[in-house]
């Protein structure tokens, strides 16, 4: 019986699904082709009818909703609506959430992987340095409505997204991570010239709350 029309694709989409949460979880040594056709449920022999090797589906795991329409642009009680007019204050407000913090497995491959990338190849650079511009990329588009949408501070928007959750995933009990995000978010809102209340345990927002 033929497989139907989508068959591969879903396939190769079930293996960078899996990989992503596996790579997030343990790193890019950490996990073997073995582990990501497993928990996909896959055999390991059909790996290579979607990639090359282990490193080329980690430059594709570097993907994020920025570059990646079908990512699943949500953790639990916050979404981005990434066609409202405050785009930008949303992703800042998930990013830096408490919800983001805590799911590790559907984190944002530029918080979970920036070791790993600074050690790959080429490709996985490419990818995440992809990443990081387009999301540079709508902040700018975004905080332009308010009258601050230059380049310099969508960088630093950006930046304090990223490395801001990257420290408090590194930082050692919750106190200094809710400080650390809180701040992060505080600064990057004024930055973009987006008026919103913010806390160290989540995010609020017009559109979409969730708890602390």
């Amino acid at each position: 019986m033929p497989y139907p029309p989508n068959h591969r694709l879903e396939t190769r989409a079930r293996i960078i699904v899996s990989a992503r949460k596996l790579f997030n979880q343990f790193g890019f040594d950490g996990v073997s082709i073995q582990q990501i056709m497993s928990n996909a449920g896959l055999t390991h022999g059909g790996f290579y009818k979607h990639f090359a090797s282990k490193s080329d589906l980690y430059a594709e795991v570097l993907e994020c909703f920025f570059t990646d329409p079908k990512w699943n642009n949500n953790w639990e009680g916050v979404h981005i609506d990434m066609t409202a007019a405050d785009a930008g204050a949303q992703i800042i407000r998930a990013y830096l959430s408490r919800q983001h913090f805590e799911e590790v497995e559907n984190a944002c491959p530029m918080v979970a992987l920036p070791s790993d990338v600074a050690r790959s190849n080429e490709n996985a650079k490419r990818a995440y340095q992809a990443a990081f511009k387009a999301m540079v990329a709508l902040l700018q588009r975004s905080s332009a409505k308010n009258g601050h949408g230059n380049r310099t501070s969508a960088l630093a928007i950006a930046a304090l997204c990223v490395g801001g959750m990257v420290i408090a995933r590194a930082s050692e009990g919750r106190g200094l991570a809710n400080e650390l995000r809180g701040a992060a978010m505080e600064v990057a809102l004024k930055l973009g010239g987006w008026d919103g209340d913010t806390n160290s345990g989540g995010t609020k927002s017009r559109r979409h709350r969730s708890k602390n």
